[in-house]
This record gives structure tokens, C-alpha cells and sequence, in this order.
């Protein structure tokens, strides 16, 4: 591969909490039982949306593809950081670190810019109702979903490109649970001011302009719910809008402590709570968000699970 420069090793010793080894088993637990609620939750969620045409919606679509995201974002990492916390070889192989590292970063830009797009999606239904159908029309939603999906795909593979050219000098220790960029960043040698400054400039236009545009959104819906005469109305747009603000800040809280900061600046343990974090606890909860504050969802499946059951 092009990627792999000369100074490359052949593997990472991945450190995790090498220095705090009484979490280890705690976490391998708590992982062992977050990671199937995570994807029993996102399959269910999508399950129920493709087979109940009622939510055949742009909102439950959005939803859909939300949840595949969650999906591949814990999958990328979660096995990895299994093996490793219930073995004594804490180490990942230089493809598999590149592998987790492109999937990963197109993951998590591709969440950052669907978020934004799911707040617009919340902006028209409620304050441009009778235009909704025609500005979110099936083709515009397929057009917005495969845009942000190529967003993603390219910060991941030019970011992580730029990264994996800089030298590591023979160094093949993370003190990290997975492979980031930040984390990669701060280990590699040499001058880094350029991958520091790409890194910051990429992130502000993926982190901080899209929570910019939730927030005009959100700003504009609450304009519009206060105008809402009926408290039944006024009540359910409240509901679907709390639902996405809930995630949005359990996923951008971390990112941006994250991100938005030198990597040379992040401190020992920071990484490994943060993408623990937007990593594992976000796609878990997300599932439980949107069904237990959503009847239209609740009412689904509870409709696919009593359907199961009668044909049995």
C-alpha cells in the first residue's frame, strides 16, 4: 500500500488503561453488554421502519440511516477493544489500525453532517409545513443522504491519508484504546504543525458550522412550536425535536473536546473516555432515545411485536 511509509511497524501496542488495571474488567463487562444492546437496538429500529409503512417518512428515513451509522461506528471498535481488554496481548496489526481508522473517521464525520441534516428535516416539517412534501421529496432525501455520505468518506480518506504519511520513528505504542487521528497525530515524529492546522480547520467545518445550522434550526422551530395554538400540537413537535437535541449534544459534547484542540494539547486519559463516549455510550443510547420519546415508533413495536408472537 502507498499509505505505508517506510517507518512503519508492523503493529500498535494499544495501551488502553495499562495504567489504571482495575478498570479493565469493569469495561470488558460493561462493553460485553452495551455492544449487543447497541446493534439489537439499531437492527430493531430499522426493522421497524422498513416494515411499517407508516413511518415510510423522510424523518424515520434519516432515522434509518442514523442507525446504520451507530451500527458500523461501534463495530469498528468495540471487538477490537473486547480482545484486547480480556487478553494480555494489547496489540492491533498496522492494516487492521489503518482499516479501523478510515471506517471509523468516515463514521463519525458522516453522523456530524447527518445530524445537521435531520435538524433542517425537523426545520421544514415544522415551520414550512405545506412545502415539506415537496422540499423533502424522495429524490431530494436520497440526493441529501448520499451527499453527506461522500462528506464523509472524503474527510476520512484525505484526513486519514495526510496522517498515515507522517513518521513514527519506530514508535508502536497508542496510549489510546483505538486507532484516531488525534491519537496518531500526537504519536508520530517530526513536524506536525501542518496536520495539526488541517485537522482544526476540517473540524470546524464539520463539527462546529453543522451545530451551528442545529442550532438556527432549533432556534427558528421553537419561533414556530411557541405560535402553535394547541397543546396537543405543540407537545408532539416537542417530542421529536428534544429526541434529536438529546443525541446531538451526547455526540458533539465529546467530539468537539475532542477534536477542536491541538492534538498536542490533549491530555493522558482524555481520548480514551471521549471515544468511549461518541463511540460506544452515543449509538447505544440513540435507539432508546428515539423509541422512548417517540409514539409513532413505540406504536410500531409494539404492532412488529405483536406479530411476531400471534404467527407463533
Amino acid at each position: 500500500m502507498a499509505l505505508i511509509n517506510a517507518s512503519h511497524t508492523e503493529e500498535f501496542i494499544l495501551l488502553g488503561f495499562a495504567n489504571h488495571p482495575w478498570v479493565q474488567l469493569p469495561l470488558f463487562i460493561v462493553l460485553l453488554i452495551t455492544y449487543p444492546m447497541a446493534l439489537l437496538g439499531n437492527i430493531v429500529i430499522i426493522l421497524v421502519f422498513k416494515l411499517d409503512p407508516r413511518l415510510h417518512s423522510p424523518m424515520y428515513f434519516f432515522l434509518t440511516n442514523l442507525s446504520f451509522l451507530d451500527m458500523c461506528y461501534t463495530t469498528s471498535i468495540v471487538p477490537q477493544m473486547l480482545f484486547n481488554l480480556g487478553s494480555s496481548k494489547k496489540t492491533i496489526s498496522y492494516l487492521g489500525c489503518v482499516i479501523q481508522l478510515y471506517i471509523f473517521s468516515t463514521m463519525g464525520a458522516t453522523e456530524c453532517l447527518l445530524l445537521a441534516l435531520m435538524s433542517f428535516d425537523r426545520y421544514v416539517a415544522i415551520c414550512r409545513p405545506l412545502h415539506y412534501p415537496l422540499i423533502m421529496n424522495q429524490y431530494i432525501c436520497h440526493l441529501l443522504v448520499f451527499t453527506v455520505w461522500l462528506g464523509g468518506i472524503t474527510y476520512a480518506v484525505s484526513e486519514a491519508t495526510l496522517t498515515l504519511q507522517l513518521p513514527l520513528c519506530g514508535v508502536n505504542t497508542l496510549n489510546h484504546l483505538l486507532c484516531e487521528i488525534p491519537v496518531l497525530i500526537k504519536t508520530a515524529c517530526g513536524e506536525k504543525l501542518v496536520n495539526e492546522l488541517t485537522l482544526s480547520v476540517v473540524c470546524i467545518f464539520l463539527l462546529a458550522v453543522p451545530l451551528c445550522l442545529i442550532f438556527a434550526s432549533y432556534a427558528h422551530i421553537g419561533h414556530a412550536v411557541f405560535k402553535i395554538k394547541s397543546s396537543e400540537g405543540r407537545k408532539k413537535a416537542l417530542g421529536t425535536c428534544s429526541s434529536h437535541l438529546i443525541v446531538v449534544f451526547l455526540f458533539y459534547g465529546p467530539a468537539i473536546s475532542m477534536y477542536l484542540q491541538p492534538p498536542s494539547s490533549i491530555s493522558r486519559d482524555q481520548p480514551k473516555f471521549m471515544a468511549l463516549f461518541y463511540g460506544v455510550v452515543t449509538p447505544t443510547l440513540n435507539p432508546f432515545i428515539y423509541t422512548l420519546r417517540n409514539k409513532d415508533v413505540k406504536g410500531a413495536l409494539r404492532n412488529l411485536m405483536r406479530s411476531i408472537f400471534c404467527s407463533k
